[in-house]
């Protein structure tokens, strides 16, 4: 039999499960696990580590059987979702994203909202009822799709950004309007012509493979090689890539996007932890483009959602017996959880999770000895501030 490289999940079932971090990374084993559980998951499917592997072993080709494997994978996910990657009047967009066996967090690439182009941007457009949502989706597509895929830096794309909103007189990127997004895509195009000598690629399949290497290519990365080093993770494991339907957090007030951990990462306190944003995409939370709302808000804003994100959060700590880092999206008033994993956390949280953990029962003492790092010990031993102490 030939080799399995892609492992479809969502619909709540999947070809995976927690198990195969080695082949599906952590990422993909979380999502396979979280949609076995039930737990509302886009569906999309992961592309193995063996691939990025074979890609750096043999000249930056991919191995034989796997392009149809992952055409069998995008037509049965362009099925379960009633949209074709592409389709200029109702697009199906999928988001790439990197998941290595350890949690290697903002160390490699991301994609979003991938398979826009001047056509289907009108779809989304027409369908959606929300030229805007559209418009700034495409603008951001092409920013990140240039930077991340086609190598330009980062700020070419900010300067033209902010450029505009200076010329509005606008502080924030929700005040543009719909021509000022038109506009904005079209510069950034104009932006990635002049510095890659080539157009915007406008064939969602290319847009596909090109953004799949450049998330094997990130495996690389300065960012990621120093990570690995300072944290003992080997260079030769490769990253798996996740291909999953787009939900957007940026379609009015009724949406938005997310992290959390269900418990506090700097202190071990049993209390939830985390941010949020209306009406935003992911990258909005950690960019620092606006300013985020601590979690508690969400429970006086969206009530239901709140309570929904709490016990599906709490089911996956109980499930996985450790703390969880999340990333959630909410589109519409419906909840999708987009990552968990296990939660980093600081060395006076670790000792205080697993003296809580085996109060609780969720854990054996032996166990709470080993979820301390016995090289981080050190830090406890050092003088701290009093952090309930007045400044002045």
């Amino acid at each position: 039999m030939a080799e399995r490289y892609v492992y479809f999940f969502g619909d709540g079932r999947a070809d995976g499960s927690a198990e195969m971090r080695d082949v599906l990374g952590g990422k993909g084993a979380g999502l396979a696990e979280m949609s076995n559980a039930g737990v509302p998951v886009p569906p999309g499917f992961t592309i193995s580590t063996a691939v990025c592997r074979w890609y750096y072993g043999n000249g930056a080709t991919l191995p034989e059987g796997f392009e149809s494997q992952q055409q069998e994978a995008l037509e049965r996910l362009e099925g379960l979702m009633g949209k074709r990657l592409g389709d200029p009047r109702d697009p199906l967009l999928v988001s790439v994203r990197s998941g290595a066996k350890f949690s290697m967090p903002g160390m490699m690439d991301t994609v979003l909202n991938l398979g826009l182009n001047d056509r289907s941007v009108e779809g989304l457009s027409a369908r959606s009822r929300n030229p805007r949502f559209a418009w700034d989706c495409y603008r951001r597509f092409v920013q990140m799709f240039g930077s991340v895929v086609m190598g330009l830096e980062k700020p070419a794309f900010e300067e033209r950004l902010h450029g505009l909103k200076t010329r509005r007189g606008v502080r924030s990127d929700q005040e543009l309007s719909v021509d000022d997004l038109k506009r904005l895509a079209a510069e950034f195009k104009s932006l990635v012509r002049g510095r890659s000598q080539r157009d915007f690629p406008q064939d969602p399949r290319e847009q596909l493979g090109l953004a799949r290497d450049a998330v094997f290519r990130s495996w690389s990365n300065d960012r990621a090689i120093y990570y690995r080093r300072q944290n003992g993770i080997p260079d030769d494991l490769g990253t798996a890539v996740n291909v999953q339907a787009m939900v957007f957090g940026n379609l009015g007030e009724t949406s938005g996007t997310g992290v959390g951990f269900t418990r506090n990462p700097a202190t071990g306190e049993n209390a939830f932890y985390g941010e949020y944003l209306t009406n935003a995409q992911g990258e909005d939370v950690v960019a620092g483009v606006r300013t985020p709302r601590p979690i508690a808000d969400l429970e006086r804003e969206m009530p239901e959602v709140y309570r929904q994100l709490r016990d599906i959060t709490s089911r996956l700590e109980r499930h996985y017996r450790d703390v969880q880092d999340f990333e959630f999206t909410i589109q519409e008033g419906k909840l999708f959880l987009l990552q968990t994993r296990t939660g980093k956390r600081t060395t006076q949280a670790a000792v205080r999770v697993a003296v809580d953990m085996v109060r609780e029962g969720l854990i054996g003492r032996e166990e709470a000895v080993l979820r301390v790092a016995p090289g981080s010990l050190d830090q406890l031993l050092h003088p701290q501030l009093d952090p309930k102490a007045r400044s002045g």
